[in-house]
């Protein structure tokens, strides 16, 4: 069987490590690229930084939270590339003026002290019972650790300045996953159901006992979702 080109789009703050363990078990279906979204600070220029490292003409998109913004304006940009639409975590509206006070924060006390940037942070990333394990928190501390201050003040200057991606969601006509998990503080639920509702055709599933970063909180339950989604994709 010809393998399928899969491109994924990591979050905030998030390398390869995010999507290790899917990695491992689809790379026998997919030649996959993981996006590097760590060099441009607004979410247009991802997208073209992210169609720059795509494995092939056409390809499946995942992305993740800041990766899913990126993966709107791929939609709004190339959508005849895009065979197959994976949004996990993450949400079609813009920054709330609460948020971007909040985001504008955290880039102040990056200037003096990122590891409390980071301290702070890792409770809305993972579900409680594994924010602390090594496997889960001690992944997201290294990414994190490992990009650094001024990869988090570009990529919050994206994120803050990124468009309302609803009024674009009729237009996706490829198969759709939206997934998130239960416990998600940061996109919750009801943010994907709005998704799956506008996207003709999408498929929701919510991951029990699941935080924001499901690829580490439940990385084989999303393994399996993203199995069945590459599946379904022409």
């Amino acid at each position: 069987m010809e393998k399928v080109n899969l491109l994924l789009l990591p979050g905030l703050l998030n390398d390869a490590s995010l999507f290790e363990q899917q990695v491992a078990v689809l790379t026998e279906e997919a030649c996959i690229a993981v996006a590097d979204l760590t060099g441009s600070d607004s979410i247009a220029a991802l997208a073209a930084d992210a169609l720059a490292q795509a494995p092939g003409e056409r390809f499946a998109l995942a992305g993740l939270s800041m990766g899913g913004y990126v993966a709107f304006e791929i939609m709004r940009r190339a959508p005849q590339r895009v065979r197959a639409l994976a949004l996990l975590d993450t949400t079609a509206r813009p920054d709330t003026r609460e948020a971007t006070m909040a985001r504008e924060e955290l880039m102040r006390l990056a200037e003096s002290d990122f590891p409390a940037v980071i301290e702070s942070m890792l409770p809305r990333l993972a579900h409680p019972a594994r924010a602390n394990t090594p496997e889960v928190g001690g992944v997201i501390q290294s990414m994190a650790a490992s990009l650094g201050k001024d990869v988090f003040l570009r990529q919050q200057r994206a994120i803050i300045g990124r468009i309302d991606s609803r009024p674009g969601l009729g237009r996706i006509a490829c198969p759709t996953l939206v997934l998130c998990g239960r416990d998600d503080l940061i996109t919750p639920p009801e943010a994907h159901r709005e998704l799956a509702e506008a996207i003709s055709g999408a498929r929701l599933e919510i991951i029990e006992e699941c935080g924001h970063l499901s690829p580490l909180d439940q990385p084989e339950q999303v393994t399996e979702a993203l199995q069945r989604w590459l599946r379904d994709a022409p």
